[in-house]
């Protein structure tokens, strides 16, 4: 309240009384004592000497003439810089009816006539002092409030006894409550997200058990403001004797804070332009993937890929094309990674493993890896995806990039060491060229081109003829009549002569040709069993290998129905081999694929069994019809008794469960002999014919039919 006494004058007081002589006694009263004294001797004229001199402190007559001392003061107190005015009614009635009436009109004190004006003076006194402090301490709480308003602060009391809440005006809209609710502990703690609800409890629990301070930052869902971040302290206050009484406790929104902080956070970090990775972040993701590879064993590759003649754009579209060119560059790595198989899975979930250093210029980082060949597949995808076309301002742009390998340890003790490889690398492979990768080690380089050299001359081998298969029968283990074939693949390289599948058949599982070579196989299977039934040759079953790749796709299943219907064959005449692994890691899938075989009537044999994998209840439960013995358990059953208990145990397990088995790798008469006896279904090897070509084939056919 702005008054004359706040201002350092002699305290202003509005004596109000109808009766003149009293108000003549109370002004002289009041001046012996240093007061400024104004009379008014009804209720409106009190009203308006109020508004014009706002006094400090108010006598108040309670029986007057028109408007009585209670309406005076209720029409005072309705003042709204009158909360604080001291308003001391005066009567002749010592009833508690009329205290009561006077305290609920908003009187300060109650003096019953007559007055002892003396004792009144100093009464006076006192009260204006109590008033000054406490408009001071309502002056002390608006700013705290309007402090807390604007840095987006509240309080509030818990106390210990009864649990009950005592809060700050700020805190009903900072915590978004409605005028109606009300504010308890429940319904504060109801506001706090689920997961940081035990955050919270730990924080009022250390704070009640005597800590100094207990910070925490909790998710706090604030009504119409939404979620918000809270920073949230605690503390304990205790009375006069030292007992504690209740929790006090501060919080402050800072969820605005928190996002400048984490955009700064991201900005130290982060390429502003691309939103990937920068240098800073990369570094350290690099040195924490070497750490881990120390203690796993394992190893860290880094490709370092620099865009081919990138300044042409700048200089010719301008840098603002050169910026939507990089944002293109960044999203096709992101892809690309994300997408690719094997060591390249890792970037999926690993933030920083793709950055931009600046520039041009970016990093992939593969943690954990055991096969740094995998990194060359992964630099030839990289160039495919980034060599598509891109349209800048109405031009098409080809988007060529030199990519350097290194990898840890091989190529750098440390990360600094690793990156000036890798870049050196990158350098490398422009020297050769462009649109090229390089390994920083020669040895690694020479490995990868010749991998990726047979890689280009596998991709389009079928086309140019240059696939074959060879045949190799299988015979009765009683009779010795042939009962089937195995189809092998060979590939007749131009320049390398006859490749055997050992050095081609990875390659091809690992870039994915496998599926297309596999057609081919499956499609050629099938014209051949047709070309033995227009030969009238008897009815053998022709078996092929058939990969996990294949297995998961979509396409098999519908490839062999498609390609018996056509051909006019019988499915029954096929055999799809699977190797043991294969048929352990097996998915819903592929266990789908291979049911779908079976109700065609294509019969499903096991291939390599006993190397390694074996598991009794996948062959209980899984679509098997046939068991091949691997080439290693038959090799010693001649010579060795441990392995001929093996081999007999393993045939007598087949037979158990009602599996046809084969025994594969059969060289000599003393193993085929031992097979036999164990009651071994079908024998194949070489001590009945080597693999080979379709006709060589088909004339040792013929001549085992004539013989027989």
């Amino acid at each position: 309240m702005n008054t004359e006494f706040a201002a350092g004058k002699a305290p202003l007081v509005l004596v109000v009384d109808d009766n003149s002589v009293l108000r003549v006694l109370a002004r002289t009263a009041l001046e012996m004592l240093g007061f400024e004294v104004v009379e008014a001797a009804a209720g409106d004229e009190a009203l308006r000497a109020f508004a014009r001199r706002r006094p400090a402190l108010v006598l108040l007559d309670v029986q007057m003439p028109g408007m009585d001392g209670f309406a005076v003061c209720e029409a005072l107190r309705a003042e709204h810089d009158a909360l604080d005015l001291p308003i001391v009614m005066l009567t002749g009635r010592e009833d508690t009816a009329a205290m009561e009436r006077a305290y609920e009109a908003g009187a300060t004190d109650f003096v019953a006539k007559p007055v002892p004006w003396r004792v009144l003076g100093q009464r006076v006194r006192h009260l204006l002092r109590e008033s000054a402090a406490l408009a001071e301490l309502r002056r002390s709480r608006s700013q705290l409030e309007r402090a807390q308003r604007l840095a987006h602060m509240a309080s509030f009391e818990i106390d210990l006894a009864t649990r009950s809440v005592t809060a700050s005006a700020t805190l009903r809209a900072l915590a978004g409550f409605a005028p109606e609710e009300a504010i308890t502990l429940d319904a504060l703690l109801g506001r706090v997200h689920e997961q940081d609800l035990p955050a919270a409890f730990a924080g009022l629990q250390r704070a009640q058990d005597g800590a100094v301070e207990v910070p925490s930052q909790l998710r706090v869902r604030a009504g119409a403001r939404g979620e918000r971040i809270f920073q949230m302290a605690a503390g304990l206050l205790f009375d006069s004797d030292g007992a504690p009484t209740s929790l006090e406790l501060t919080v402050q929104d800072i969820t605005e804070s928190q996002a400048v902080y984490q955009h700064a956070s991201f900005l130290a970090y982060h390429d502003p332009l691309t939103g990937l990775g920068n240098r800073a972040l990369f570094r350290g993701q690099l040195d924490a993937a070497i750490a881990r590879a120390t203690r796993e064993g394992t190893r860290v590759g880094v490709l370092y890929l620099d865009l081919d003649h990138f300044k042409r754009v700048n200089d010719t579209l301008g840098h603002s094309a050169g910026d939507r060119l990089l944002l293109i560059v960044a999203e096709r790595l992101r892809r690309c990674i994300r997408s690719s198989d094997g060591v390249a899975r890792v970037v999926e979930t690993d933030e920083g493993l793709i950055s931009r250093l600046g520039g041009d210029e970016f990093t992939v980082l593969f943690p954990g890896i055991t096969d740094a060949y995998d990194l060359a597949e992964v630099a030839r995808r990289l160039q495919r995806v980034l060599g598509e076309p891109v349209e800048l301002d109405g031009r098409q742009v080809l988007i060529r990039a030199s990519i350097g390998i290194a990898v840890w340890p091989l190529d750098g003790a440390d990360s600094e060491q690793l990156l000036r490889n890798a870049d050196a690398a990158m350098y490398g492979a422009k020297e050769r060229g462009r649109n090229d990768f390089q390994f920083y080690s020669q040895s690694l380089n020479e490995a990868a081109l010749r991998r990726l050299e047979l890689e280009g001359r596998l991709r389009f081998a079928a086309e140019r003829g240059e696939l074959e298969l060879h045949f190799q029968p299988r015979v009765a283990g009683a009779s010795g009549a042939i009962t089937g074939f195995e189809a092998l693949l060979r590939w007749r390289d131009p320049e390398r002569g006859m490749v055997m599948p050992g050095d081609f058949i990875a390659v091809a599982e690992e870039t994915g040709l496998i599926v297309p070579i596999g057609d081919w196989v499956l499609r050629r299977a099938c014209e051949t069993v047709r070309r033995w039934d227009d030969a009238a040759l008897p009815a053998a079953t022709l078996s092929v290998n058939v990969s996990a790749r294949q297995l998961r796709g979509e396409g098999f299943v519908a490839n062999v129905r498609a390609y018996t219907r056509e051909l006019g064959i019988d499915p029954r005449r096929l055999e799809v081999e699977i190797t043991e692994s294969t048929l352990v890691g097996a998915t819903e899938s592929m266990i789908g694929a291979l049911a779908a075989l079976r109700e065609l009537g294509v019969r499903i044999a096991i291939d390599d069994f006993g190397t390694g994998y074996s598991c009794l209840g996948y062959l209980r439960t899984l679509p098997v019809d046939t068991l091949k013995v691997d080439r290693v358990f038959v090799a010693q059953i001649a010579e060795r008794e441990s392995e001929r208990a093996l081999t007999a145990a393993i045939v007598a397990m087949g037979q158990a469960l009602g599996l046809r088995v084969v025994a594969e790798g059969v060289e000599t008469t003393g193993q085929a002999y031992l097979l036999s006896s164990w009651g071994c279904d079908e024998l194949q090897g070489y001590l009945i014919s080597r693999p080979l070509p379709l006709d060589g084939i088909e004339a040792y056919w013929r001549k085992r039919i004539a013989v027989d």
